[in-house]
């Protein structure tokens, strides 16, 4: 695997190998002994699964007692995940990184504790797999507006379908942060 650094130096693109042959393709997924030595040393204690219809944002979403750490993946089909640093003393709080992540590059997104984090589907459809750091608490989920115009997230889609929870969320300057 490849570790990418991006502009915000806490989050990293995980660049799969992958071994195709005529039946298809191997990859390994995650793998804690390699992840930790190249840098992520995050503990994994959750798994979720998300399958979304073309045009779909989910988020942003973040805890801010249990903050989640993830590591996700689309399985099947193609999104733009992205992430937002709600961290008050970060010197990159609320700057967001964009990645697109589909079936075919095979790359994971790493984003630490302390981000709000959202996708769309780009494809037709999209089968979403990520790792979390803590569990879901129903009792500490927050969120962002997903159009925020200071954040100005350049989603790669129009006419996007959002909850009528995620249409309700405050701005980010609304939401006391991390």
């Amino acid at each position: 695997m490849n570790i990418i650094e991006t502009e915000i130096p806490d989050i990293k693109i995980i660049a799969l190998n992958v071994y195709p042959d005529e039946r298809g393709f191997f990859c390994e997924s995650y793998q804690e002994q390699r992840y930790f030595s190249d840098g992520i040393s995050a503990k994994f204690v959750q798994d979720n699964q998300s399958y979304s219809k073309k045009n779909v944002i989910r988020g942003l979403h973040f805890q801010q007692k249990h903050p989640q750490g993830k590591l996700i993946m689309a399985v099947l089909g193609e999104i733009y995940d992205v992430a937002v640093d709600i961290r008050l003393k970060s010197p990159t709080y609320g700057k967001w990184i964009g990645v697109r992540l589909s079936d075919h590059n095979h790359k994971q997104l790493y984003v630490p504790e302390g981000f709000a984090h959202g996708f769309c589907v780009i494809s037709d459809y999209a089968l979403v797999h990520y790792k979390c750091t803590d569990i879901f608490d129903s009792e500490d989920n927050g969120g962002i507006i997903w159009n925020d115009p200071n954040i100005a997230i350049d989603w790669p889609i129009n006419d996007p379908i959002v909850s009528p929870r995620d249409k309700q969320l405050p701005t980010f300057e609304e939401c006391l942060i991390m």
